[in-house]
């Protein structure tokens, strides 16, 4: 019942995941990110371990794949559970089980490419959404969470969930050792919205320009030596 991708800057480091589903709160169920070591969406009959706990053994060195692999062999309701996941290295895993409902599956980027993403949906109106958030992404420009954006706008205007729209979300996390201007970070929800990609969007859009003027601000505080 959910469109999402999560993804990884390979210049920077950064990580993200851009979601959007026909239930309310998906921001708060179904998004993981952590700095330097991975993004995980868990959707579809969502099992919030597959997230925490996903996390918590890619912080260990597992891969995505390895992480996953162990959480679903201990759910008895794997074959229900969808998720995408990329680690702090670039590696990237995705997982649609067979009894998610139609249409669903995953796109994900080719190994050792310039690319680290995963694209996946389940309840959907067809496959269109999937491979045009996948297409958009790697087309796009910009930073990751201007890029995670465009691609969960695409995925919309491509058919998006076939129940609806209510929630999406935005959360982007830069990486701990390299400094990062103030707008490459987000953490934006949408909740009981008619057409809450758009609302993402609007408020995303908002958030960005205050960060930009606050850096500016900064950089003169610093520059005049009051910093």
């Amino acid at each position: 019942m959910t469109f999402s991708i999560v993804a990884r800057d390979p210049q920077f480091g950064t990580l993200g995941i851009a979601i959007s589903t026909a239930g309310p709160c998906v921001g708060a169920t179904c998004t993981y990110v952590k700095q330097g070591v991975g993004s995980i969406a868990s959707q579809a009959s969502t099992n919030p371990r597959l997230g925490s706990d996903g996390l918590k053994l890619l912080e260990l060195g597992l891969s995505p794949e390895a992480a996953i692999t162990t959480l679903l062999n201990e759910d008895q309701g794997a074959s229900r559970r969808q998720v995408g996941a990329v680690d702090g290295w670039g590696r990237v895993f995705a997982y649609s089980g067979a009894e998610c409902e139609a249409w669903f599956s995953h796109h994900t980027s080719a190994p050792n490419g310039e690319h680290q993403y995963s694209a996946q949906g389940n309840m959907l109106v067809s496959g269109d959404t999937i491979e045009a958030m996948a297409a958009t992404f790697e087309a796009a420009s910009g930073h990751l969470a201007e890029r995670l954006v465009a691609a969960l706008e695409a995925g919309q205007a491509a058919g998006g969930d076939k129940r609806g729209r209510v929630s999406a979300a935005l959360l982007v996390r830069p990486p701990l050792t390299v400094p990062r201007p103030l707008w490459e970070s987000a953490d934006v929800r949408v909740d009981e919205h008619p057409d809450p990609v758009a609302e993402l969007r609007r408020i995303f859009d908002i958030v960005q320009r205050q960060a930009r003027e606050i850096q500016v601000e900064l950089e003169r505080l610093r520059d005049a030596g009051g910093m």
